[in-house]
């Protein structure tokens, strides 16, 4: 069993079933020997862009990625001091989180955001 912490982007198109998510990133997620998980900080990411109208979500999508069966990743101490070492790649605080997350638990990151490689991170597509 690979646990694999889950993008946000790549939440939203593996519960809306979009045509978003790459052939491999799907078979990973729908794989039941595979774990996804989705960091509480892509669900805080999702509801302030929902909040600001930059991003339509359902009310009941907490419920919906429960559905899915992927879990949830706890936001730890340790994931956000690591963010301190992080060079400046990427500026976007939720990405910089999910980045030290995976580092930090060694997860291999679904994304289709090739600027997270420049982290070292196993990111599969």
């Amino acid at each position: 069993m690979a646990r694999l912490l889950v993008d946000t982007h790549a939440v939203l198109w593996a519960v809306g079933r979009t045509v978003g998510l790459s052939p491999t990133a799907r078979t990973l997620l729908e794989d039941p020997e595979n774990e996804p998980l989705v960091s509480l900080a892509s669900l805080w990411e999702i509801a302030i862009k929902s909040s600001l109208g930059k991003l339509n979500a359902p009310d009941e999508l907490p419920d919906e990625i429960d559905a899915t069966g992927f879990g949830w990743l706890a936001v730890a101490r340790e994931h956000v001091w690591a963010v301190r070492s992080l060079p400046l790649h990427h500026r976007d605080p939720f990405d910089r989180l999910l980045i030290a997350q995976a580092l930090t638990e060694r997860l291999p990151l679904v994304s289709s955001d090739t600027q997270l490689d420049a982290y070292g991170v196993d990111r599969v597509w």
